[in-house]
């Protein structure tokens, strides 16, 4: 291998360690975000929504190195491939980092009043551990682009699915008695976890894409 390739090989592989941070970023951000709003914990609230400008320049960093990579190296065929994938696993992890804003963001503006109620704690808890197993699951992955476990992540957002089912047929029950503006309020978080977990699930099929070049 030329020095030339080796510095390349060097520079892709740094950018994959990034994109496993980023990952470890938006759990960290997700499960404060899920704290905060089963426990009506504005610091911890307002902590996540100030945080989530550092997950925005760390993913701004790791387009920019890519972008420079693309420029100075030219690439072609697999290795343009893995940059063009790069891009879009940043993107969709970013967006994570947003859903877990927006989580937050509910806690801060229903606090000092609970956002979940006490029939929903359970149900909310496990949102927010699946969001978080499905989300390490897919650092796993693009740190060793192991097929198998991608193709496990989709398997595994079927429980976050479950879950959200759930909630909705709560949420719609004759027998609901906190209001509609809490409803809407759930239904919206519910979303959130949902949409968190479907973009991890997108990040594992970029790197089942560039492993085999096929969409699974």
């Amino acid at each position: 291998m030329s020095v030339t390739r080796s510095v390349f090989q060097d520079e892709l592989d740094g950018i994959s360690q990034s994109l496993v941070k980023l990952t470890e970023m938006v759990i960290i951000s997700m499960s404060k975000a899920t704290q905060a709003v089963l426990n009506s914990d504005l610091k911890l609230a307002e902590e996540v929504i100030a945080d989530d400008l550092k997950i925005d320049e760390f993913q701004h960093e790791i387009d920019n190195r890519i972008i420079d990579i693309i420029a100075r190296q030219q690439p072609v065929a697999s290795d343009l491939r893995a940059l063009v994938t790069a891009l879009r696993m940043g993107s969709d992890l970013e967006r994570m980092g947003d859903l877990a804003v927006h989580v937050a963001k509910l806690a801060r503006r229903r606090h000092p009043d609970p956002a979940v109620p006490v029939e929903l704690i359970e149900t909310i808890t496990a949102m927010g551990v699946a969001a978080g197993k499905i989300t390490s699951k897919t650092g796993v992955v693009i740190s060793t682009r192991d097929i198998e476990l991608a193709l496990q992540v989709e398997k595994d957002d079927d429980v976050m699915d479950t879950l959200h089912r759930e909630l909705i047929a709560i949420l719609i029950e004759p027998i609901w008695e906190h209001g509609i503006e809490t409803a809407i309020d759930l239904t919206l978080l519910g979303r959130y976890y949902e949409r968190f977990a479907d973009h991890a699930v997108s990040v594992s099929q970029r790197v089942y894409f560039l492993v085999t070049g096929k969409y699974a």
